[in-house]
């Protein structure tokens, strides 16, 4: 369970996620983190929030935004606001650490979902960029949707098959959440 102070490391991203406030700290209104994107970060899939507009201000270093693809260079001081159901992707290209303040408004369970996939990389469940396979992916999806979905396939496509290999994914072991992962 995510709280104040709390941080989170991503092997597999190059990130570490430092909880500033939680769900729980602001009744639901926001969730704030510090974010750390190490040297050559990956990108990540391109995804947008649904629900949830997010803003980021980089404290430190240099941040490469991906956003409806055209892609964005910022710089220590500089903040972007990403409305909901914005397709975007963000990382950091340079040989030094990027440090950024990062808000989800309205929180919702981000944390959780951020504490769980970190988890699955720290256990060697992902691939080399972070991703789980798809049958772990179907889960997340599902239970994750009000948070975050992927850019592609189109989302009526996802649905589709995440519902098909739903039983499969239970039947093999698989959850949509890991209790040791919120602890």
């Amino acid at each position: 369970m995510a709280f104040k102070n709390k941080i989170i490391h991503n092997l597999k991203t190059g990130q570490e996620i430092k909880f500033l406030q939680t769900k729980k700290d602001t009744g639901g209104q926001i969730l704030e983190m510090e974010t750390t994107y190490h040297a050559y970060s990956l990108e990540p899939a391109a995804h947008y929030h649904p629900h949830q507009a997010e803003e980021f201000r980089v404290l430190a270093g240099e941040l490469t935004v991906r956003i409806d693809g055209e892609l964005k260079l910022l710089k220590s001081g500089d903040t972007i606001n990403i409305p909901q159901n914005k397709v975007h992707a963000m990382w950091n290209h340079t040989n030094n650490k990027t440090v950024v303040n990062w808000k989800v408004i309205p929180a919702l369970n981000t944390e959780y979902f951020l504490e769980t996939v970190t988890g699955l990389a720290q256990d060697g469940k992902t691939n080399k960029a972070g991703m789980p396979n798809i049958l772990q992916v179907a889960l997340l999806a599902a239970k994750y949707a009000p948070e975050f979905r992927l850019a592609k396939p189109p989302y009526a496509v996802q649905k589709i098959l995440f519902v098909l290999l739903t039983p499969l994914a239970y039947l093999l072991g698989y959850r949509p959440f890991y209790r040791k992962y919120l602890d």
